[in-house]
């Protein structure tokens, strides 16, 4: 008997409840692989290339371009040619009529992010996967980011490991006392945190701001670090562009917050007016600003910039490696050269500043790879 697979609307961060097809990058009749790009998924948050999970013969659309169709609904089917169109038919009816039941159901056994004190000022974070994995991959936000800058990275790595992503001091949910706003006291909010939900060891994945806070947690508890993964990282050199921190702090509009943020992407129309309304809220929450002002100042502002490059050989057995947009325009990908040999280093083509977001598939693979080699 010949199999029918169904490909649904994926899941891209817990904020997301429907997405639509933008295009269709294969056409019916198309044999497809498994990692084959076969649409672009636009989202309230951004549009990110839907690689296929399944392999075979693309037999159907089910999903038209622009329809707005909820998390897990049914947006193409798989199946042997031989397979006649009226099995193909009567399998279409059957998921969505299981669906319409389903649904209710899967949207109340949703994840929620938690809180926990660490420090005396409260911590974001969200967990997924394996909830008792000792050693979990930690994913820590950049500069004016949150725990959802990992949306489309999360859930597929929570498929085999445990994964935690939280929200700096100053950002996201987290409280806006930041301190010296330095790399040390970030550095010691993550430990805090990782502590606080029991978490004695575990492979940190940074971007950004990020990356140097997990090189740097790295450095001062590496008892604790598994492996650090670093994505377009501050740390490694001087040069950035500060004027993108001081331009998102100022930023009071969507007419000047957009520009700003279209540097951190190749295609400047993954820029959504609701990405834009996100992070104008935040910053009008109290002592939002002052925070972020405060960490700009301090890791940022007129060449203070804490550089580890340095001391990347304090690390001895813990396996470091560097993934970068090719053309990041915030951090230069030139930083990753003349590295330490044992560093490995990944250049993504089409990417920017946030490959997580637009090359997310090539990331989580990364990630996954390096991870599974280093447990």
């Amino acid at each position: 008997m010949n199999q029918i697979v169904a490909i649904t609307m994926p899941k891209f961060g817990l904020s997301m409840t429907e997405g639509k097809i933008a295009s269709w990058a294969r056409p019916e009749g198309t044999k497809i692989a498994v990692g084959d790009e076969i649409a672009d998924i636009e989202t309230t948050k951004i549009t990110n290339a839907y690689e296929s999970p399944v392999a075979g013969v693309l037999r159907r659309h089910v999903a038209h371009e622009q329809e707005d169709l909820p998390v897990g609904a049914l947006i193409a089917v798989v199946a042997d040619p031989a397979v006649p169109d009226a099995e193909i038919d009567a399998f279409v009816e059957r998921f969505r009529a299981e669906f319409a039941t389903r649904a209710p159901e899967a949207e109340a056994a949703a994840p929620e992010p938690r809180t926990v004190e660490v420090h005396g000022r409260p911590m974001r974070y969200l967990e997924l996967g394996a909830e008792h994995e000792e050693r979990p991959i930690v994913l820590i936000h950049g500069f004016g980011g949150d725990l959802n800058n990992w949306l489309f990275v999360q859930p597929g790595l929570a498929e085999r490991n445990r994964v935690i992503a939280l929200d700096l001091p100053g950002h996201g949910g987290s409280g806006r006392q930041v301190g010296a706003g330095d790399l040390g006291t970030l550095s010691a909010a993550v430990a805090g945190l990782l502590d606080s939900i029991d978490v004695p060891k575990a492979h940190l994945v940074g971007h950004s701001l990020g990356a140097a806070v997990a090189l740097r947690t790295a450095l001062d508890r590496p008892a604790h670090v598994a492996s650090v993964t670093l994505v377009c990282p501050a740390g490694l050199g001087t040069e950035i562009d500060e004027a993108f921190t001081q331009d998102f702090i100022t930023a009071s509009r969507r007419k000047q917050l957009e520009p700003v943020l279209a540097k951190l992407f190749v295609d400047a129309g993954l820029v959504s007016r609701d990405m834009m309304e996100d992070l104008l809220r935040f910053k009008r929450l109290d002592g939002a600003r002052e925070a972020l002002t405060a960490i700009q100042n301090a890791n940022f502002a007129g060449g203070q910039r804490e550089v580890l490059r340095g001391r990347l050989g304090e690390l001895g057995d813990i396996p470091v490696q560097v993934i970068w947009g090719a053309e990041d325009r915030i951090i230069p990908p030139q930083q990753a050269e003349g590295l330490p040999a044992g560093v490995a280093v990944h250049v993504l083509p089409g990417a920017g500043h946030m490959p997580h977001m637009e090359k997310a598939a090539d990331v989580s693979r990364l990630i996954q790879a390096f991870v599974a080699r280093a447990m």
